[in-house]
């Protein structure tokens, strides 16, 4: 077995990164290190490489396992039907990449009755070579006529020579190189409608009679017509100038001889038959794995925003899941989320619902002692926060719109039914709401990614890659925030560097049955959860109020002997040494590097003690929507409105203007300077005032800007 620290020398030059720092990232991924324990606890060893970097590692090393994994499985292809040789042996062991493996293997992997082939049984390879060699005369052509073989004259075989000529030129690895190129750099992607479904397709309607430079087309676009072509609105086509790629292949292969003219001619087939489909296809390909790239990398950063959103704390929550003609599912939590009573208001109704919609608020508000409101953004919601800000509540209480998007899919769950087995998915709804208000992160885990509203054509994308990097992003902001052990949920607890949903529910299983964790030490016990996935986990689960108060930090229990060292070396105790930052600048780092620690452990370590457990999140701002906007038809263009960011693309950001519809900030209206990415200048629930542009209720279009006037 290759050891994977062999593709350091490649992967360091892809990422152009020091050769040392790769091989120990390649060493301690291996050795089933994750991404963020590597980041935050093997400083030393990688140079202190952060998660982008280390991941791309992981990524570039996926790659040349996949390529290692095919060129194996050409070989033994090319052994079974005993057509490997030592110069075709050494031409695939050279590839450095798929694309150049299936080069040189195309000639030779096992074809279906293709025409050359069919020629070729009529006895007329001969004939192609003598095609190819310029040798030769019209009155050679007579001794391949056959007529037991169907060849009835110099014509017929002819065209069967140039099939094989044609098929040769297509499996030439120089020609498909050249060829390759013009396709990528001067390939023409050309949409057109389908007249018979125009009447579907107005949302492509911008595609109807569309030309751009493929390799310049935005990924957005390409996404948008290839869908448009799925949904048979369009049809699309990616193809050079045709001359262009035609010049290329006479210069080639019909050089001035006897047999130009039908050289010549066996190009433009070969072309037009094979060469031509196939690498379209393979800029198709190119240009989605692009766009889905890019797509992907995008939904990956609004779901890290959406998820490291602000939380507002452990405070008692009254959460409103709005309706009309059900009402209002109401649910009331205590600071750490449970479920403490339930019941049905109706707001929107009639005067008497109303009061005692009222009756009924102020009841729970005093009861459980309520210090914030939670209501769910969608249908009625804007009516219900209407009803509840009549009410002249304590100005003390914070009362909030929360983004419901996949609440729905949380409460038809199996999550939510085991949690909640007794309650409808209106109550349960309601719960994610509430919950959410307190801890954005925490509940947010408990649905998939896709059903949260950050991403864009989630369904016209690589499937396995983007459930690879939404499960990267939501670890690595589970990780950076940190999880308290003994509060966490399984969902919360899976996404922990190191273990898993089985481990997760056994901490669960292990919790219930002893009681709290008291020491970090304690995760030992837990059926299955060994050593290795004890130093992967440990230093990101917190423990209130434990045994050990470092335990509550994110500090790594190895390195919990240093610290009581530094504590004896200045004669302090250590709950004294962790509680006087003053004692703590004493201490001279540089005395307690050695082989396993260095200056950026040690840094880490005074950074954490100085502000232990700290939440790396921005603190909440409460926000609120502009009271007379509850339509679209109560929009007018040069309003200035608060506006909460919901989506990041690459052509703008789209804004929550406290109604059905989202508006439209379009990249050029970002800025009052040249930016090329929105990300530049916003970020998913970011408040903001945007100017309304332009409002086209018809359609359903909000344009706004952040530029000023």
């Amino acid at each position: 077995m290759i050891s994977s620290n062999s593709y350091a020398p490649a992967i360091a030059g892809n990422l152009k990164l020091p050769l040392q720092q790769v091989t120990a990232t390649l060493s301690l991924l291996d050795d089933g290190g994750t991404v963020p324990f590597i980041a935050r606890y093997r400083k030393e060893a990688t140079g202190s490489l952060d998660e982008v970097a280390i991941d791309r590692i992981r990524i570039e090393q996926e790659k040349l396992q996949e390529i290692k994994r095919r060129r194996k499985s050409i070989i033994d292809s090319l052994t079974k039907n005993d057509r490997l040789t030592d110069k075709l042996l050494a031409e695939l062991q050279g590839a450095e990449s798929l694309t150049t493996l299936e080069d040189i293997y195309l000639p030779h992997r096992p074809k279906r009755k293709t025409r050359a082939l069919m020629a070729a049984e009529k006895g007329l390879q001969p004939l192609a070579e003598l095609l190819l060699s310029g040798r030769g005369n019209l009155q050679d052509i007579d001794k391949f006529i056959n007529l037991e073989q169907g060849v009835d004259n110099q014509r017929m075989a002819l065209d069967g020579a140039k099939d094989i000529v044609a098929e040769k030129i297509s499996e030439d690895q120089k020609t498909r190189e050249k060829l390759r190129a013009i396709f990528f750099k001067r390939g023409i992607i050309a949409t057109k409608v389908v007249k018979k479904n125009i009447d579907q397709g107005e949302k492509f309607s911008n595609y109807f009679d569309w030309q751009e430079t493929a390799s310049e087309a935005p990924g957005h676009r390409l996404l948008a017509m290839f869908r448009g072509e799925t949904n048979k609105v369009l049809t699309l086509t990616i193809r050079p100038p045709r001359e262009e790629a035609l010049d290329t292949l006479t210069s080639l292969h019909a050089p001035a001889g006897n047999w130009q003219k039908e050289l010549k001619s066996a190009a433009e087939e070969s072309y037009k038959r094979l060469l031509c489909p196939s690498l379209e296809n393979e800029i198709r390909k190119e240009l989605k794995q692009r766009a889905d790239t890019e797509a992907i990398e995008i939904f990956g950063a609004n779901l890290r925003q959406l998820l490291l959103a602000p939380p507002l704390g452990q405070k008692s929550v009254l959460a409103l899941d709005p309706g009309y003609r059900t009402g209002a599912k109401l649910v009331c939590l205590d600071r750490q989320g449970k479920l403490l009573d339930t019941t049905t208001i109706y707001p929107t109704h009639n005067t008497r619902q109303q009061s005692l919609a009222r009756e009924i608020l102020r009841d729970k508000i005093n009861t459980y002692r309520i210090e914030a409101i939670a209501i769910g953004n969608g249908t009625a919601g804007r009516e219900t926060e209407a009803f509840v800000r009549s009410m002249d509540l304590d100005s003390n209480i914070i009362i909030t719109m929360v983004n419901e998007d996949g609440a729905s899919i949380y409460s038809a769950s199996e999550a939510a039914r085991l949690e909640f087995p007794d309650r409808d998915i209106t109550v349960r709804g309601a719960v994610s709401i509430g919950r959410r208000l307190q801890d954005p992160l925490a509940e947010l885990v408990k649905i998939d990614p896709k059903s949260i509203g950050v991403g864009q054509y989630q369904h016209d994308i690589d499937q396995q890659q983007l459930k690879s990097k939404l499960q990267s992003v939501v670890e690595s902001c589970v990780n950076s925030v940190g999880v308290e052990l003994n509060s966490a949920s399984a969902e919360l607890l899976a996404f922990v560097s190191g273990l898993g949903r089985t481990l997760a529910d056994n901490i669960l299983e292990f919790r219930n049955s002893n009681g709290p964790f008291k020491t970090r030490r304690e995760l030992l016990k837990v059926p299955r959860l060994g050593p290795k996935a004890y130093e992967q986990c440990a230093g990101f689960l917190r423990i209130r109020n434990g045994s050990n108060p470092l335990d509550n930090s994110a500090v790594h229990p190895e390195r919990y002997k240093l610290i009581q060292q530094m504590a004896k070396d200045v004669t302090v105790s250590l709950p004294t040494f962790l509680q006087s930052e003053e004692t703590r600048k004493g201490i001279k780092l540089e005395e307690y590097i050695d082989a396993s620690v260095g200056m950026p452990t040690l840094f880490d370590i005074m950074k954490e003690l100085n502000k232990p457990g700290r939440d790396p999140r921005d603190t909440f701002k409460q926000f609120c929507f502009a009271d007379n906007i509850l339509t679209i038809d109560d929009i007018q263009a040069g309003m200035l409105l608060p506006a909460i960011i919901t989506n990041v693309t690459k052509f703008g950001a789209f804004a929550d203007l406290g109604i059905k519809q989202d508006g439209l900030i379009h990249i050029s209206q970002m800025a009052d300077r040249f930016i090329k990415d929105p990300g530049e200048v916003v970020r998913v629930r970011q408040q903001v005032e945007v100017r309304v542009l332009q409002v086209d209720a018809q359609r359903k279009r909000i344009a706004l800007s952040l530029r000023k006037e």
